[in-house]
C-alpha cells in the first residue's frame, strides 16, 4: 500500500468528529482554519461554535462592528485574524454578490489567507487539486523521507511544497489533505510519537535511521524582545478607566487601563518619582495598590506587566490619551487582550 493511501486508510480508522469536516460551505470551513490558525483545536472549537452561531451567514460577519468581532476573539490572540476575517466578509459582499468564492485562485486574494488557507478551503469545498502545507504534514514529510533540510528556510519550504504536491491523492484532494493534516497532529506527533504503532513504519526512512526526534529540523527565531508595560487602575466609584490601543502595534483597537511602556521594570517609588507620569497624572498621586509582575509571552516579545492602582489624580493630559471612564459592570461588553482580562478577573473578585 502506498505512503498516500496507508495514510488514508489511518484516517478513517481514526478521525476526530469535528463539525468543519461535515460540510463542504467554504465559509463554514473558512471560519474553521483561520480560527485554528497557530490555534489547538481544543482552544479553537468553543470559538468556532460561537462564530458560526452569531454569525451563520458571510452577510451576517459583514455587518458586525469591529469591537463585537474583536470581543467574540478575545482570548484567543493574533487579533489581526478577527480583523482581516471581517474585512474579508465585507470583500466577500461587495466583489463576489455575497457568495463565499470556493476556488484557490480567488481565496488567495482576500485578507488573511495565505498559501495553505486558501489550499485547504479550496480542497475541502471544491476537492480543488491543491496540496496543503502546514506544521502538520511537514513534520510527517520530513520524518518519512528523512529531509534535513530546515521546514521553514526558503529552500525547505520549496521542497516540502513539491513533495506535497507530487502525493497529492488527485481523484480526492480533499480526503487526502484531511488524513496528512489529521496523521501529522494525532500521530506522528511533534514530541513523543508513537512509532511502535504507526503504519508507516516500515517505510519510514526517520525511523529506520533513529532520526525521528531529530526531525523535522527547524531555524530558530530572533531573541524574544522583552517590553515592560506599566498599568494604571484609576476608579471613580463604580466606574474604571479605560484606554483603546490605537495601531501599529499588538492588540490594537482593543481595550486597556492607561498604559505607560518604559524600558525596564519600575518599582513604586520610581514610578512616584517619575517625571513623565508627573506630566500624565500631576505630581500628587499616589500608589495604593501594585500587582506582582505578569509575564505574558507573544510571538517574538515578552510582555511584563504591572498594575498598580493610583489615587490623587489631577488628569492634566489623560483626556489626551483616548481615556473614558467605563462602568465596572460593563466592561464585559469592551474587547479585551487576555492580559488585561484575567488582571480583572482577579483584582475585582479579590475587592469582593
Amino acid at each position: 500500500m502506498s505512503f498516500t493511501n496507508q495514510i488514508i486508510s489511518w484516517y478513517q480508522r481514526n478521525k476526530r468528529d469535528l463539525p468543519w469536516r461535515n460540510t463542504r460551505d467554504p465559509y463554514i470551513i473558512w471560519l474553521s482554519e483561520i480560527i485554528l490558525q497557530q490555534t489547538r483545536v481544543n482552544q479553537g472549537l468553543p470559538y468556532f461554535f460561537t462564530f458560526s452561531e452569531h454569525y451563520p451567514t458571510v452577510y451576517d460577519l459583514a455587518s458586525a462592528p469591529e469591537e463585537e468581532i474583536l470581543r467574540h476573539w478575545q482570548g484567543l490572540g493574533y487579533y489581526s485574524r478577527g480583523r482581516n476575517m471581517l474585512k474579508a466578509a465585507q470583500i466577500v459582499m461587495q466583489e463576489h454578490q455575497g457568495v463565499f468564492p470556493s476556488r484557490y485562485d480567488e481565496l488567495i486574494k482576500l485578507p488573511g489567507i495565505g498559501e495553505y488557507t486558501a489550499a485547504a478551503i479550496s480542497s475541502f469545498s471544491a476537492n480543488e487539486p491543491k496540496a496543503v502545507v502546514d506544521g502538520n504534514v511537514s513534520r510527517v514529510l520530513a520524518r518519512y523521507f528523512a529531509i534535513e533540510e530546515p521546514i521553514n528556510s526558503t529552500t525547505g519550504k520549496k521542497l516540502f511544497q513539491k513533495l506535497a504536491d507530487e502525493h497529492l491523492l488527485l481523484q480526492n484532494p480533499g480526503l487526502h489533505n484531511q488524513a496528512i493534516m489529521e496523521f501529522g497532529a494525532l500521530q506522528c506527533k511533534p514530541q513523543n510519537p508513537d512509532c511502535e504503532i504507526c503504519p508507516l513504519q516500515l517505510s519510514c526512512l526517520a525511523f529506520q535511521k533513529s532520526l525521528v526526534n531529530k526531525l523535522p529540523i527547524k531555524i530558530r527565531s530572533a531573541k524574544s524582545k522583552n517590553r515592560f508595560f506599566n498599568y494604571f487602575v484609576i476608579r471613580k466609584g463604580d466606574e474604571l478607566l479605560m484606554q483603546k490601543r490605537g495601531p501599529g502595534d499588538i492588540w490594537e483597537n482593543l481595550y486597556e487601563m492607561p498604559l505607560v511602556e518604559t524600558i525596564g521594570p519600575l518599582t513604586e517609588q520610581d514610578l512616584e518619582n517619575n517625571s513623565e507620569l508627573q506630566e500624565v497624572f500631576g505630581k500628587g498621586f499616589r500608589v495604593i495598590y501594585s500587582s506582582e509582575t505578569i509575564k505574558h509571552v507573544l510571538s517574538h516579545q515578552n510582555i511584563h506587566a504591572r498594575f498598580f492602582e493610583i489615587i490623587n489624580i489631577e488628569g492634566k493630559l489623560i483626556k489626551n490619551r483616548n481615556c473614558n471612564y467605563v462602568l465596572i459592570k460593563d466592561l464585559d461588553k469592551l474587547a479585551k487582550s487576555k492580559l488585561t482580562v484575567s488582571f480583572c478577573e482577579k483584582y475585582f473578585i479579590n475587592l469582593n
